[in-house]
C-alpha cells in the first residue's frame, strides 16, 4: 500500500481507473457530474488509500480557506463558552473550520486578533466586541472580510448584527417580579453607556413605569459582567436598609455573585430577596435556589450568525442585515416560582 503521506490524486485515480478530472469532480462536487458507479469506485479507492486533500493547494484554487474567526471578550464566561460553542457546531457542519480569540477584556488583545485573523484569510470574521467599537473598526473597514457584529451593537461599515431583544426581555423579567407583587425592584446592570446593556436598563424602566412605579436610581448598580463584580455591586446595593425587595440582574453570571452577596449578609433567595437573571447558561439551573433567567437561544444565535456569513461568502453583493432572536422567560426559584429539580429537568 502506497504511504498516506505520499497519496496523490493521481495514486487514486489508478486505482479507481479513472482520471484524476473525474477524481476532483467528486472532491469538489462538480463541476461535472459523475456516474454513480464511477463515483462509488473513487469513494472506494479515497478510503482505501487514506487519501486526505491538500487544504492549502485547495485554498489557492478556490480563493477559500474554510476557516471562520470568532474574537469574544472573555471565553471563561459561561454564556460566551455556551454561545462559541453553539457557533462552533454549525460552523462544522458547514465544512468549517472556527479560530476563536480571547480577548479577555482587553481593547488593544481584541485588536490583535482582529488582525491576526485578517491576515490567516479567515472567510467570514464575527466579533463580540469588549467594549464597543475598538481601534480595529476602521482597519477591518478597509478589507473585504464578510464581517458580523455578535451581541453588540456598533457603527461597523458593512457589518451585519445577531443581536437579542434586550429591552424585551428586560421588561419581561421585571414585569415577572412585578407581578410576584414587589414594588421596590433594584437592577444591577452591566457598564454604563455600553450595548446590551443600555438596553436592558430601558426595559427595566419601562416595566416600572408601566406599573406606575417612579424613577428608581437610586436602586441602580453599573458594574462589569462577572461573579466578582456582581457579588461587589450586590454588597453595595443590599447593604442598606431601604435595599430592594427584588433584583433585576442583567446576567446570569452577576446574579451568581448577587446570590454569595445576600448569603453573607443574611438575606434568604426568594424570601428576603428575589432574583431574575438574563442570558440562560447551563449553571443557573444548579443554584440554591435555581436561577429565575431571561434565556438567549444559543443555537439560534450561532445559527444565525454563521449562515449569514456563508451567505455573504458565496454573494459578495449581499446586503448587511440586523437579525434579532426573542428571549424567553425561564421562571425558577429565585424569583419566587416552584423551584424544580436540578439538571436537565430544569434547562429544558
Amino acid at each position: 500500500m502506497i504511504e498516506v503521506d505520499m497519496v496523490t490524486r493521481r495514486d487514486v485515480a489508478q486505482l479507481a481507473g479513472t482520471s484524476e478530472a473525474m477524481v476532483s469532480y467528486v472532491l469538489n462536487d462538480g463541476p461535472r457530474g459523475v456516474a454513480p458507479a464511477t463515483r462509488a469506485r473513487i469513494v472506494a479507492a479515497i478510503k482505501e488509500l487514506g487519501y486526505r486533500p491538500n487544504a492549502v493547494a485547495r485554498s489557492l484554487k478556490t480563493s477559500r480557506t474554510m476557516t471562520l474567526g470568532l474574537v469574544v471578550p472573555d471565553n471563561s464566561n459561561p454564556f460566551f463558552a455556551e454561545l462559541a460553542r453553539a457557533i462552533e457546531d454549525v460552523a462544522f457542519e458547514a465544512g468549517y473550520v472556527l479560530l476563536l480569540g480571547n480577548a479577555v477584556d482587553n481593547d488593544e488583545r481584541e485588536a490583535a486578533y482582529i488582525r491576526i485573523l485578517i491576515d490567516r484569510q479567515v472567510d467570514g470574521l464575527i466579533v463580540a466586541p469588549a467594549h464597543g467599537a475598538g481601534s480595529w473598526v476602521t482597519e477591518l473597514s478597509g478589507t473585504a472580510v464578510p464581517r458580523l457584529v455578535l451581541d453588540r451593537e456598533i457603527e461597523l461599515p458593512g457589518a451585519s448584527h445577531v443581536l437579542v431583544d434586550n429591552a424585551g426581555g428586560a421588561y419581561t423579567a421585571t414585569k415577572h417580579l412585578l407581578e410576584h407583587g414587589f414594588t421596590r425592584i433594584g437592577c444591577i446592570s452591566g457598564l454604563a453607556g455600553m450595548h446590551p446593556t443600555v438596553e436592558r436598563v430601558a426595559g427595566w424602566r419601562r416595566a416600572l413605569a408601566d406599573a406606575g412605579q417612579g424613577p428608581q436610581d437610586g436602586m441602580l448598580v453599573h458594574a462589569a459582567f462577572g461573579r466578582a463584580h456582581g457579588y461587589r455591586a450586590g454588597r453595595e446595593l443590599l447593604a442598606g436598609a431601604d435595599r430592594p425587595e427584588a433584583l433585576f440582574v442583567a446576567s446570569d453570571e452577576q446574579a451568581l455573585g448577587v446570590l454569595r452577596a445576600a448569603a453573607e449578609l443574611g438575606l434568604r433567595v426568594p424570601q428576603d430577596l428575589a432574583i431574575c437573571a438574563f442570558d440562560g447558561i447551563e449553571g443557573s439551573a444548579y443554584t440554591v435556589p435555581a436561577l429565575t433567567t431571561m434565556r438567549q437561544p444559543f443555537e439560534s444565535l450561532g445559527r444565525s450568525a454563521v449562515e449569514w456569513l456563508l451567505a455573504k461568502i458565496a454573494d459578495p453583493a449581499l446586503a448587511p442585515s440586523r437579525i434579532t432572536h426573542a428571549t424567553t422567560l425561564v421562571a425558577r426559584g429565585s424569583c419566587g416560582c416552584p423551584d424544580p429539580l436540578g439538571g436537565d429537568s430544569a434547562i429544558g
